[in-house]
């Protein structure tokens, strides 16, 4: 891989969304005081909201006001919070430090960084519920899409695959990062595309796939190359794992090829889509680019 991070990637997006997840009130108990601070430990620290900003994102480019569908990009973000929270405990990776800082159950213990995660789950789905507008059909769709993408047949499926080490072949491992990486990138795609409008999700569904793909390769890579003040959270766990990763099962260079291959075939499919695609594009080839 070569390249510098791309200096256009979607910062208005990125501060939109971030100044809505900053405003979230989850309006608990004042005995949940400290439950809720947790949550908001781990949701607001930071990053690049790689999947909000792709729902809004795709919404930009098919027309749409981006604002317009910000509980449901929000909500992805809820969730896949809740997903490092639960990634980072002691009986899964046992990870000490994310975005930068203690991870969740180290600061708050492993009972409190649980019902984090569960909590944060519970009110992404609210939040949807409540907040999203748009009509019941497309709002319906989009939430069966994102209750695929984190059931069995998506993140949570996956994250089993990894903790039980089912990837013995070259299409296992495919399988196993499309479950638990890839899907909740897709649903951040495919519910902008419902929610602006969209009757075909097809061909949002096939570009977002590879850029599921291109995610996990550059993550493995980086697990292996990163420097660990610059990504924020622990390198080389993979390894010290003995997970199946791009890298262990093809070396470094190979994967960087297929980095190459993944990002060529996403931006090929979004030639392909209406609309503008700048925006979708210039996150691609940050995907691609980053270094943290």
């Amino acid at each position: 891989m070569s390249g510098e991070p791309a200096a256009n990637y979607p910062a208005d997006l990125l501060a939109l969304a971030e100044q809505y997840l900053e405003g979230l009130d989850f309006g608990a108990d004042r005995r949940a005081a400290r439950l809720v601070e947790a949550m908001r430990y781990s949701l607001l620290a930071g990053g690049k909201r790689i999947r909000p900003v792709l729902a809004l994102a795709t919404a930009r480019g098919r027309g749409a006001d981006p604002a317009s569908v910000l509980p449901t990009a929000a909500a992805l973000e809820l969730i896949h919070t809740y997903s490092l929270i639960h990634d980072d405990l002691p009986a899964i990776d046992d990870d000490t430090l994310r975005r930068g800082r203690p991870t969740c159950h180290v600061a708050y213990g492993e009972d409190v960084a649980i019902l984090a995660g569960d909590g944060l789950f519970a009110e992404a789905f609210s939040l949807v519920l409540t907040r999203q507008t748009g009509g019941c059909a497309p709002v319906l769709a989009a939430l069966g899409e994102i209750a695929a993408a984190t059931g069995v047949q998506g993140m949570v499926g996956g994250q089993f695959m990894d903790v039980a080490g089912e990837a013995d072949a070259d299409d296992d491992l495919r399988t196993l990062h499309a479950l638990k990486t890839g899907r909740l990138i897709q649903a951040a795609v495919v519910c902008g595309a419902l929610l602006s409008g969209a009757e075909d999700v097809a061909p949002y569904r096939a570009y977002a796939a590879e850029l599921g793909l291109l995610f996990q390769i550059v993550d493995d890579i980086l697990d292996e190359t990163g420097a660990e003040d610059e990504l924020g959270k622990s390198v080389g766990k993979d390894r010290a794992l003995d997970k199946v990763t791009y890298v262990s099962r093809f070396g470094m260079e190979r994967a960087g090829d297929l980095a190459d291959e993944a990002q060529e075939r996403a931006l090929r499919l979004l030639r392909g889509l209406p609309g503008d695609t700048a925006d979708l594009v210039a996150v691609t080839r940050f995907i691609h680019d980053r270094r943290r």
